[in-house]
């Protein structure tokens, strides 16, 4: 980063901390505010409070932003200014990052969602592969790009269950991840995998067909194939 960019950085900083105010927040406003927000589509960043101070919780990190106003605070690891807003028409709550160029504008960034809402990261650490899925599912619609929906991250959750010598939930994350990628040859054969260690060789020999229909070329899938057709 450039000394100017530094300089500016550390002013604008200074600035919003010297003209910080102490915000009286009321209970009704406290209410309408805490909980959580959607960063994106699979992170959450959370709003507390404690008596009249606001806290953010964020990627395991619990931060107290600088209050700038009673519906606005600065938060210096995001290097943002936030608003809480609410939508005119849906009347949901968004916290709202303000423009720098543009104040007084309004935009709906991070959707308010209920308490009990779970990120489809949150649904795998839980183990509970069906509801992940949904969610996984959802983001592939919107961006079926996205890195959330990665196959081969999936693959290594996977792997590192299988090491574990629990087949049970690797074969749960391969049977999502050939879900979410089903024209992958990739996926169904880290699920033959799977099958295979967890002694089921009939589903291991289905996945492993699979697998080969969609890459001719993966050799250790038609040597399991013919040896399984040969018996």
């Amino acid at each position: 980063m450039k000394t100017q960019n530094v300089f500016q950085l550390l002013l604008i900083s200074f600035l919003i901390l010297s003209c910080s105010s102490s915000a009286n927040y009321s209970e009704e406003f406290k209410s309408e505010t805490s909980g959580k927000y959607l960063f994106n589509a699979d992170d959450l960043m959370i709003i507390s409070y404690e008596g009249n101070d606001l806290y953010l919780h964020w990627r395991g990190v619990k931060t107290k932003p600088v209050t700038t106003d009673t519906n606005e605070f600065f938060v210096p690891d995001l290097y943002k200014k936030l608003r809480f807003v609410k939508h005119p028409e849906t009347q949901k709550r968004y916290i709202s990052a303000i423009s720098e160029e543009n104040p007084d504008s309004l935009s709906y960034d991070y959707l308010k969602v209920a308490d009990d809402y779970k990120t489809p990261s949150q649904y795998i650490k839980d183990k509970d592969f069906e509801n992940a899925l949904e969610g996984l599912l959802a983001i592939k619609a919107q961006d079926s790009l996205s890195d959330f929906i990665n196959q081969y991250k999936f693959n290594r959750i996977g792997y590192r269950y299988l090491r574990d010598d629990n087949y049970k939930d690797a074969i749960g994350i391969f049977t999502m991840n050939t879900k979410l990628h089903p024209n992958s040859g990739n996926v169904y054969d880290s699920l033959a995998d799977a099958y295979l260690q967890s002694g089921d060789s009939i589903k291991a020999y289905d996945n492993y067909k699979k697998a080969l229909s969609i890459n001719q070329d993966n050799r250790r899938a038609r040597k399991y194939i013919n040896a399984y057709e040969g018996k």
